[in-house]
């Protein structure tokens, strides 16, 4: 056969694959469909063999919604042994054969990218033959799959520069919350990552999964961003009603002597349905997984959604019976780490600080039956707290009496520091008619700093300039001076504030029944007041060099604590006026004001000591 034969039989060749490619329109079929038609699993698999959905029914709804012409971006927080990896390889075994495309995988690290690469990715490729025979496998790298019509990248967040240098139109993260740079708005691996799909606009499909670790990090950020949040919802057996598998409704023995372990406590752990308190057993579950739904819990707009968030525990899976979920909570509730990855892993909810979680119902429980401006009548002392912001000033005046028992008894907005002045020298009155002024203020000066420094130079008597130190102190508070050699206020007092010790303080106490030592408001006070006192909860954060330290944060983006600042600086005026010590100081007066008995009749010196102390020989 000659060079013009055999150039006319590879023309013709390409020819029919070309007109094939055009007349033949892809196959029409949903990814769950595709799924179950071509996957196949290997033997690392929990189940080996071809692919049914009937296994993991909620994962039809999130690789369907994958196909959704209106959806962008799908975001899926989830607890382990649920298949949201799985599911990520189905859509992209779903892309590689309907619709390919420069696609990017996002891992948390290089070696756990090769790792998938050469253990789930490849793998997963070479079971499906019409995958397999266009996978240029020769050509392929651990971290760049290579394909007769597209490639596939697999990144590390490791690397910023590799996220930055190919455009996609299909971008995975799997583990988000591995990453990190989650508290950074410019550069973090996602945002550099979500830049490689703008070439594609309104065509790009952004899909990410992960268990959470904080509210703060990837996902659950993300997930809660969405406009549209579903849950999965299946029927109870018993009743029929649609509900959500919820961990506080697990029922399992107790233990009061302490002899049974996490194993035999889980024994016999049962699901109470939480409409009717029927036993649901594992047996049932299967059933009900099938007959499940995707619910929205929560939407924005009336509109197609254009983000949509998937939620689903541990309690959801095939492959973990209520007795195992037990038997792990009873092993970790001890250990905080332990605690803390059962939250995450099991649970799939973000982990936070809850001894001091606060709330703005909590600030309303904590009303007396005192209206506003009136003091209780155990009031020893007043304190002011301002904080200065651009446009106004948010102030507080709280009521201090012994072991720091306190009540807010006015606060407000004003907009001049002269308003300031006139609120601080107000006298405040009991219900007896007592009258008191406010002891001492602390104003913020890290805003308008020059203005606050002269306020308070010409109202030395009673305020003093603060600011919050940029990191922790070994004391709750300092005294500091003022540097500034052009200033009036310079060589006075400035105080440095720890306000992450003063919100412990102040969410403990928050915390107490009103009474002794109680953190209190006045009779009804306002919820704008409530929301940014507790605007902030204590939880584990990432430090830059990626290590975990506890740290008080706004509970969502832009969150107003004007407020709460101004209750802290209360607080430490409180504190520098002797707060803790006022209970010493009744003592000393009761110890003062004891009299000794006046005798009837006049006695020497040592007759006078022996009636003075006659009880002595009867102790």
């Amino acid at each position: 056969m000659n060079q013009r034969v055999r150039s006319r039989i590879k023309t013709k060749k390409l020819f029919k694959r070309v007109i094939k490619r055009i007349l033949i329109p892809p196959e029409q079929i949903s990814v769950s469909e595709w799924a179950e038609k071509y996957r196949v699993l290997d033997e690392t698999s929990n189940i080996s063999g071809h692919w049914s959905n009937s296994i993991t029914p909620y994962l039809v709804g999130i690789m369907n919604t994958f196909l959704d012409p209106w959806v962008r971006e799908i975001y899926f927080c989830k607890s382990t042994q649920v298949g949201g990896t799985e599911a990520l390889i189905n859509l992209l075994c779903y892309i590689l054969m309907l619709m390919p495309a420069p696609t990017m995988i996002v891992y948390p690290t290089k070696d756990l990218a090769k790792d998938i690469s050469n253990g789930k990715l490849k793998p997963a490729f070479r079971l499906i033959p019409d995958i397999k025979k266009n996978f240029l496998e020769r050509k392929t790298k651990q971290t760049l799959l290579r394909f007769k019509r597209m490639s596939i990248y697999l990144r590390s967040a490791e690397t910023p520069a590799q996220l930055a240098s190919v455009a996609i139109k299909y971008l995975f993260f799997d583990e988000i919350d591995k990453m990190g740079g989650a508290s950074q708005k410019e550069a973090s691996p996602y945002n550099l990552a979500k830049e490689r799909t703008k070439t594609y606009s309104s065509q790009s499909k952004i899909y990410a999964c992960s268990t959470p670790t904080l509210k703060t990090n990837y996902i659950w950020r993300l997930h809660e961003d969405c406009d549209e949040v579903r849950h999965y919802f299946v029927p109870c057996p018993h009743c029929g009603e649609m509900i959500e598998f919820k961990w506080k409704q697990v029922i399992f023995g107790e233990d009061e002597d302490k002899k049974l372990s996490p194993y035999e406590r889980a024994q016999g752990a049962v699901y109470a349905c939480q409409e009717c308190g029927c036993v649901i057993n594992n047996s049932d579950k299967p059933k009900m997984l099938q007959n499940g739904e995707w619910r929205a819990v929560k939407k924005r707009g009336n509109g197609k959604p254009k983000t949509v968030g998937f939620w689903i525990n541990a309690l959801y899976s095939v492959f973990v019976t209520w007795e195992s979920m037990v038997e792990e909570f009873l092993k970790s509730k001890d250990d905080p780490e332990e605690l803390h990855n059962f939250v995450n892993s099991w649970l799939a909810e973000p982990w936070e600080e809850t001894k001091l979680k606060t709330s703005a119902d909590l600030v309303m429980e904590r009303q007396t039956e005192l209206e506003q401006y009136i003091l209780p009548e155990w009031t020893k002392l007043l304190t002011g707290g301002v904080d200065v912001q651009e446009n106004c000033l948010y102030w507080t005046i709280r009521a201090w009496g012994n072991f720091s028992t306190s009540q807010n008894i006015a606060h407000g907005q004003a907009f001049s520091l002269k308003e300031i002045e006139r609120i601080m020298n107000l006298k405040y009155t009991m219900a007896d008619g007592t009258e008191m002024i406010v002891n001492l203020a602390l104003v913020d000066s890290g805003d308008q700093t020059d203005l606050v420094y002269d306020f308070c130079t010409d109202n030395s008597d009673w305020a003093l300039p603060c600011k919050g130190a940029s990191k922790p102190m070994q004391s709750h508070y300092r005294i500091s001076k003022v540097n500034k050699p052009d200033s009036r206020a310079y060589g006075m007092d400035l105080v440095m504030v720890d306000g992450g010790k003063y919100k412990d303080m102040i969410a403990s106490r928050m915390r107490r029944s009103n009474g002794e030592g109680s953190w209190m408001v006045y009779k009804d006070c306002d919820l704008e007041y409530a929301e940014q006192v507790t605007s902030e909860h204590k939880i584990n954060v990432r430090a830059g060099n990626g290590k975990k330290r506890l740290a008080w944060v706004p509970k969502r983006t832009h969150a107003d604590n004007h407020y709460l600042d101004a209750e802290v600086y209360a607080y430490v005026a409180a504190d520098i006026r002797g707060v803790r010590s006022l209970h010493l100081e009744e003592y000393e007066e009761h110890e003062i004001s004891k009299e000794v008995p006046e005798p009837d009749n006049e006695y020497s010196p040592e007759e006078s000591w022996i009636a003075a102390n006659e009880n002595w020989l009867k102790e």
